[in-house]
């Protein structure tokens, strides 16, 4: 399409935007997510014109007004949840879709470093640990350290742990996603060994339907934080059409938002941990309920929702 063509197809819906501003933050969400579709169109067929200026100056303009607009309203937390969360998945689909694939790789590669070397699962997860394992295989309940501790203190531990560990990934991305990739590849070694040590007692399934009962919205928790991370790094590596801390600036506000979306999970991920995983017993088709309702919300909110939503005011604005 020419620059000419381009500008005749979306000028009327440019000049609503400059003409009247909205405050209301679904309505900037909505410009926002379509400026930035515009700008991606422009700045790959019109590199350097004016056109590709003026959008991404609308587009910075609204992005500000998103976050200065700080009015309490009663369906603020509802629209940030239903609204602004989603469009940020999306808008970072690329980053988060990285930080799966890097995850899978460095799982795969502590189970393969245990399969080869008897010792590194030791060294891994520590000695004392794998003893105390192996000799709880030994008298029949592999998962008895699910079972070792008050409830209600395992709770908070696990809890306030799986937060910490997601605000190290999300701050360490300033340092060029190196402390991300460190933090990312520690806790994906250690669940690979994890697994392994159980897969090599044949109790492969079984860790399935124990532990990922509430390791499923655990891990994919651990990938969302370390996509913050990594937002951060790819702002400060590739700034674009921004200077470099406009960027950062963005990208580090879209982030937080991330991280204050995976609280819930986290709390959520403990709780089962603390007072469900415990019943190792539990019948099969409970555990893999629990097992398919989890899988299903990470991938329906971070994934297919995000998509039909971006697709949904894509249609409506004639993006």
């Amino acid at each position: 399409m020419r620059e000419g063509q381009f500008i005749k197809k979306h000028k009327e819906r440019w000049d609503e935007y400059q003409q009247n501003p909205s405050d209301d933050p679904d309505e900037l969400a909505k410009r926002f997510s379509y400026l930035v579709d515009d700008l991606a169109y422009a700045k790959t067929f019109y590199a350097g014109s004016n056109t590709t200026r003026y959008i991404n100056g609308m587009a910075a303009k609204i992005y500000l007004d998103i976050y200065k607009n700080r009015k309490e309203q009663s369906n603020r937390i509802f629209s940030f949840w239903k609204t602004e969360l989603p469009l940020i998945s999306f808008k970072y689909r690329k980053v988060l879709l990285f930080s799966f694939v890097l995850f899978s790789a460095f799982y795969l590669l502590g189970a393969i470093a245990s399969a080869l070397d008897p010792g590194f699962i030791k060294m891994i997860l520590g000695a004392d640990y794998v003893e105390m394992t192996e000799e709880n295989i030994a008298k029949g309940d592999p998962f008895g350290v699910y079972k070792s501790e008050d409830s209600f203190t395992m709770f908070l531990f696990i809890a306030w742990n799986n937060i910490r560990v997601s605000l190290m990934m999300f701050g360490s991305g300033i340092f060029a996603g190196l402390g991300t990739l460190y933090f990312l590849f520690r806790n994906a070694i250690m669940v690979g060994a994890f697994d392994y040590m159980f897969y090599q007692h044949h109790l492969g399934g079984k860790f399935i339907l124990v532990v990922f009962i509430h390791g499923t919205l655990e891990l994919s928790a651990i990938v969302v934080a370390a996509c913050s991370g990594f937002m951060l790094a790819s702002a400060m590596l590739f700034p674009e059409t921004f200077t470099r801390l406009q960027s950062l600036q963005i990208a580090a506000k879209d982030a937080i938002k991330m991280i204050i979306g995976l609280v819930p999970i986290f709390v959520i991920a403990a709780i089962f941990e603390s007072y469900v995983t415990r019943y190792t017993e539990m019948p099969v088709f409970l555990s893999v309920s629990i097992l398919a309702i989890s899988l299903a919300f990470v991938l329906f909110y971070y994934v297919f929702y995000p998509t039909y939503l971006f697709k949904k005011f894509k249609a409506r604005y004639g993006g």
